[in-house]
């Protein structure tokens, strides 16, 4: 891979809506959704309320566990950000890893990270 730049985004987020599991015509799972964030952050040494909602989208395997999902999750992702077309040059983040914040409220928690292979 040729990196010519750094491209990570990490963040804390609701899930706010849940595609269905859809696939390319070359047969690979593609799950899209949309995450709302809010947190409390210190800029220029003042407190601010930020919240943001941004679409993202797993592709491979990561799409399943992302499907599996549900709208009200709280999730902590890790991804890149890209445009999402030639033509839209809106954001997208795409995922590398998706975490599961909910453990201790109804029991199911889990880490899920996919490699990239090469």
């Amino acid at each position: 891979m040729n990196e010519t730049g750094f491209n990570e985004l990490r963040l804390d987020a609701r899930i706010a809506e849940l595609l269905p599991l859809r696939r390319t015509p070359a047969g690979v799972p593609i799950a899209a959704c949309g995450l709302a964030h809010e947190s409390k952050q210190v800029e220029a040494g003042a407190p601010r309320d930020v919240s943001v909602e941004l679409q993202a989208v797993a592709v491979g395997e990561l799409a399943s566990v992302l499907a599996s999902a549900s709208p009200g999750m709280k999730i902590r992702v890790t991804g890149f950000l890209a445009a999402k077309s030639l033509r839209s040059r809106t954001p997208v983040l795409h995922l590398s890893k998706i975490e599961f914040l909910e453990g201790t409220e109804n029991g199911f928690q889990a880490q899920v990270q996919v490699q990239e292979k090469g």
